[in-house]
């Protein structure tokens, strides 16, 4: 475990289970749908789970990506949602799966629903890998959600803090003293 968490709360092995079964679970939801769904990871923090994820889906994808932030470098949401980085395709007309690393306040979840659906999306879907319906502030709904997590500052798997601790196979919970500085 690394010297700056207090416990790990999702090891390697239940991750790796929970991104079998959701990608059994997408593969079941695209099941004879018409075209190639657009699978879109929101960087950084979903990128562990996106890759993991549509390797082990069966359905064929195109993949493309987005950066969405309301963090900066605190560990406190700003609460409005700022495109970073586009999509480089059109979601006009097409199924579109997005995939998250965290839904915790919705409110950047809502903003991507409503900007990909207006762009003419023709279904969305969400899968994430982690929700925490404590901080849940915007009315969102998850299509799949491999975790529900409580109001720990959780990091690893993706999930950073200060652009730190991404690269851990596993999720632990960050030591108070770290982000309270």
């Amino acid at each position: 475990m690394h010297k700056d968490l207090q416990s790990i709360v999702l090891t390697e092995a239940q991750i790796s289970a929970k991104v079998k079964e959701a990608a059994l679970w997408l593969d079941k939801h695209f099941e004879g749908c018409d075209g190639v769904p657009l699978a879109v990871s929101v960087l950084k923090g979903s990128v562990m789970f996106f890759c993991d994820l549509v390797r082990a889906m069966q359905t064929p994808l195109q993949i493309d990506f987005m950066t969405v932030s309301s963090y900066g470098s605190s560990s406190e949401s700003s609460g409005v949602p700022k495109i970073v980085m586009d999509l480089a395709a059109s979601v006009k007309g097409r199924d579109v799966l997005l995939v998250e690393d965290i839904v915790d306040s919705g409110n950047t979840l809502l903003r991507m629903r409503e900007l990909l659906v207006g762009r003419g999306a023709k279904s969305f879907t969400v899968v994430t890998l982690l929700d925490k319906p404590s901080r849940r502030v915007a009315p969102v709904q998850v299509d799949f959600s491999c975790f529900e997590v409580g109001n720990e500052f959780i990091v690893g798997y993706g999930l950073d803090y200060a652009q730190q601790y991404r690269t851990l196979p596993y999720i632990g919970i960050l030591k108070r003293e770290i982000y309270e500085k």
